[in-house]
């Protein structure tokens, strides 16, 4: 059994809303204001690269398992529900659901932690995991492009037909859980077993 972060996101491939394809970059403004009122970032700069960025809480897990080898059970339901909305607004703006991307858990998109007990972690691992994970950031960065480029393909066939390519979606739907497995080990650190490079 894996002990990576599963993600599944039910895709809709046909009778799409394409008034809402042809404005989702729009649409999602108030989600992405939402999901960055998660962030520490300094919103008083303009020019701060991580004005966007997710908030995840892994400092004090990294120390808390280092220290006392335990994973809080807030720290790990605050990150799981974090990584899930996350997940959820990625869909929308990436054309694989029409459904507005909801605050709540909802049917449509579930991220799944494994089990994590911290006692059966290695307790310095999170002081390398990072680095181990270099060779993961540069595939994933591949994987993005690759994803961007079958989403503006997919936009426009959503835009002119209705449907959604499926080959655009398994490709897509991949990237998002690769980048979430990726995510599991080196930041949120709920395993220590490295993610394959396969989507």
């Amino acid at each position: 059994m894996s002990q990576q972060i599963e993600t599944q996101i039910d895709v809709t491939l046909t009778e799409r809303n394409r008034v809402s394809a042809l404005f989702r970059i729009i649409l999602v403004v108030p989600m992405a204001i939402f999901l960055a009122s998660f962030s520490p970032s300094d919103y008083s700069s303009t020019d701060n690269p991580n004005f966007l960025a997710v908030g995840f809480l892994a400092m004090p897990v990294a120390l808390a398992i280092i220290v006392r080898q335990i994973y809080p059970s807030y720290l790990l339901a605050f990150n799981e529900a974090l990584l899930s909305l996350q997940t959820r607004v990625d869909a929308y703006v990436l054309l694989l659901t029409d459904e507005y991307p909801s605050i709540e858990k909802n049917d449509i998109v579930s991220v799944v932690f494994p089990p994590v007990d911290a006692k059966l972690l290695n307790r310095w691992l999170p002081l390398v995991k990072w680095f181990l994970a270099i060779p993961l950031y540069v595939v994933g960065l591949f994987y993005i492009l690759y994803s961007l480029f079958l989403t503006i393909f997919a936009w426009f066939s959503v835009i002119f037909t209705g449907k959604y390519p499926e080959k655009c979606a398994e490709v897509v739907v991949g990237t998002i859980a690769y980048w979430n497995r990726v995510a599991g080990y080196a930041l949120l650190l709920v395993t220590d077993e490295y993610p394959t490079f396969s989507l």
